[in-house]
Order: structure tokens, then sequence, then C-alpha cells
């Protein structure tokens, strides 16, 4: 009998896809959008659309600076200061503006990959003391939920032959090496604190390895580069 070569080998990873792009226009400079659509394997797919932000020609690029950047909608469109992420987004734009190449790939994976919904009960149990490690496993949820193939299917998209990565989350640079990327070089971003993101930041640094320092100013900002 005839087995369908589908149900033999059936497809285990994500299936990502170009959509559309157009030129816009930000406080950056002007940047190219790309849209993409990852589809999840499975009978009940389920689909997400991700944004490249591409500066300058990227085609083919060695040593591209390249920030993978999480949706935070708390922080990039209410304005929360319990975290880092929209200072982290800007920063990273300026800098490959200033650069004049390099991509944010935006992946739509809110709070870490556990969804809005259970980022906010992990904010509850926070306001009652516990810390962002704490308050995901208190859910039954990892600390850590996001992946990174569409990321992977988007730079192939675009030829890019090796990265520089922009983040202070080692694992991420591990995380993508394992998916086969050429990570040449970590490019930190390390914003200002204020006074409600200092914890949440004191915890990536001692309990989820991030390479951050152990006292913040909760004025200026500390960036360069390690390779």
């Amino acid at each position: 009998m005839h087995v369908p070569e589908r149900v033999i080998r059936p497809q285990t990873t994500p299936k990502t896809e170009w959509l559309a792009s157009a030129e816009l226009p930000t406080r950056f400079g002007v940047f190219k959008t790309h849209v993409f659509r990852t589809t999840e394997p499975g009978d009940g797919a389920c689909s997400n659309e991700h944004v490249a932000m591409v500066y300058g020609d990227i085609h083919g690029a060695v040593r591209l600076p390249i920030r993978i950047h999480s949706e935070c909608i708390t922080s990039e469109v209410f304005g929360s200061l319990k975290c880092d992420c929209k200072d982290q987004l800007d920063a990273a734009l300026a800098e490959i503006a200033r650069r004049g190449a390099g991509a944010v790939l935006y992946l739509r994976q809110e709070g870490r990959g556990i969804g809005l919904a259970n980022k906010i009960r992990a904010y509850e149990l926070q306001q009652k003391g516990a810390d962002t490690v704490d308050a995901n496993r208190m859910l039954g949820l990892p600390d850590d939920a996001r992946e990174y193939h569409s990321a992977v299917h988007m730079l192939e998209h675009f030829g890019v032959k090796s990265v520089q990565l922009m983040t202070n989350n080692p694992a991420k640079v591990d995380a993508l090496r394992a998916l086969g990327v050429n990570v040449d070089g970590r490019v930190p971003v390390v914003v200002a604190a204020n006074p409600f993101s200092i914890g949440y930041l004191e915890t990536k640094r001692a309990r989820m390895a991030h390479e951050l320092p152990s006292m913040f100013s909760l004025g200026g900002v500390a960036q360069g580069e390690a390779e």
C-alpha cells in the first residue's frame, strides 16, 4: 500500500514565506520593511507574521549587524517601564542606521514566547514578589520559550552569510549557531535602567546569564562591541 511521503517524513520545522515589502520612513532613517509568514507544522497549523526591518543592501552580506527582537506590546505600544525591550529595539535600529546596513528581525513571540495572557499573569505574580524567572515557573511555563527558525529562514531569504548578533544573551547566540547560522561576533545592546526595570535587568543578569553590568545607573547608556 502506498503511504504518502508527508506521512513518512512529516514536516517538523515551521515553514516561512516572504509576503510583501515597502520602504518605511522612521525617525532612525528609511528602512525597507519585509513581511514574512511562518506556519507551524501539523494539521491544526497556526501562523504568525514577522517583520524584517532592513537598512541598506544586505543581500549576501558578511558579518552583518542583526538584532533578533521578540515582540513586547506592553513596552513598545503602551510604554511600560518594566523592561528594556523598547529601548533595546530603538537602540538597535539607530545603530544599524549608523552603520549603514543591517536588519532587525521582529518576531511575534510575546513574553519570551509564552504569549500575552501568560505574560500578564506573570506580571501579577511579580507584583507579589516573584521575579520573572520564578513567575514563569509558578505558572508551569519555561523561563524562555522562544524559537528562532523564522529568523534563520529570513536570513536565508536575503542570503546573509554571517552575522554580528546584537544581543546581551549568549543563549541566543548558541541557539542560532545550533540552527546553522554563522554568528561571527556579538554586539551588546545595553540601555539605561529605570526604577521599574532595574530588578528585571538584574534577574536577567544573575539568573538568565545575560551579559549585563552588575550595577545599573539610572542615567546613561553603555554600548560597545564584544567579539
